[in-house]
Order: C-alpha cells, then sequence, then structure tokens
C-alpha cells in the first residue's frame, strides 16, 4: 500500500511539473496585439529590430498551433528579444489600428491592403512598414516551420543591418 501512495505522489508531482514547465503553457505570456504600428515599429527600430506581424483568425487551428508551438515559446526566449518585436493582427477584426504612416484604420483593412487571404501568415517588416523577407503563408510543413520563421528574422535583421551601414 505504502509503494502505491509513493507512486501516486511520484506521478502527482511529474504531472504538475510537466504542466507548470509545459512550451505550449501560455497563460505568463502573450502575443499583443497591434494597436499603432507607427510607434511599436518605431520602438522596434530603437532597439535596431525589425517588426514581426501575425495574421490569424479566430477559427483558424493553424494559427493556434504557429502561435503556442513557436510565436509564444519565441516571445519568453531572451535571445528572440533581441532579434525581433512581434505583434498579432487579427483578419476579420474591426479593432482600431494605425497604420505604419500613423494612417488610422483597421486590423481587417490593414490585413487586405496586405492581401493576406490565408491564415496563419508572418510577415517580417521594416520600421518604415516595407516588407524584409517572404511571408510565411500556412502550416504546410510543422517540422520544419521554426526553421522558415528562423530564416525570416535573420533576413530581416540582415536588411535592418545593411540598412544602417
Amino acid at each position: 500500500m505504502m509503494a502505491l501512495n509513493v507512486l501516486r505522489a511520484c506521478f502527482f508531482a511529474a504531472s504538475l511539473t510537466w504542466i507548470t514547465l509545459s512550451p505550449a503553457r501560455s497563460a505568463d505570456v502573450h502575443l499583443p496585439d497591434a494597436v499603432n504600428l507607427q510607434t511599436e515599429a518605431s520602438e522596434a527600430q530603437a532597439r535596431g529590430l525589425p517588426l514581426l506581424l501575425f495574421f490569424t483568425a479566430s477559427h483558424c487551428a493553424y494559427c493556434t498551433q504557429v502561435k503556442t508551438e513557436f510565436l509564444l515559446p519565441m516571445l519568453r526566449n531572451p535571445e528572440y528579444a533581441r532579434k525581433i518585436s512581434m505583434r498579432q493582427i487579427t483578419v476579420s477584426s474591426a479593432a482600431s489600428l494605425r497604420d505604419f504612416n500613423g494612417k488610422q484604420t483597421t486590423h481587417k483593412e490593414f490585413s487586405r491592403r496586405h492581401h493576406i487571404k490565408l491564415t496563419p501568415t508572418v510577415i517580417v517588416f521594416s520600421p518604415q512598414g516595407a516588407p524584409l523577407s517572404e511571408p510565411l503563408v500556412g502550416l504546410s510543413t510543422p517540422d520544419f516551420y521554426g526553421a522558415y520563421l528562423d530564416r525570416a528574422i535573420d533576413e530581416g535583421l540582415d536588411a535592418m543591418t545593411k540598412r544602417h551601414r
């Protein structure tokens, strides 16, 4: 009987540890919505960083997967805090947004102007609003998605570095 209690206690402790340290756990960090891209891009520029915009939809299971398996862990990683600034745009939302030029718009209109037809889409932008890498559209290859995301971020950083030379 005592061995069974010890086994239960070990299982409970292991389960609690897994839940606490799980990379999918996102209660402690969230991907901020874009509100004022002019200000957000200016803050990123002051740190020498490009701005990653994650175009998402509330009904999109692949968006949830990209967010929980890739973007949120990146937000928790201090290495990425030195490489990229991130914001989220919901493609069907009427939420107010100030674009890179300071013009008032909505998430939906901004997405339309950038020809976002599928979600998830990730685009790395310069602080002036120019795309710095090819958009990542969809999630067709989850095994390689992290590498594609890193490549897009690195291309953005390289372009930012070349502009400051």
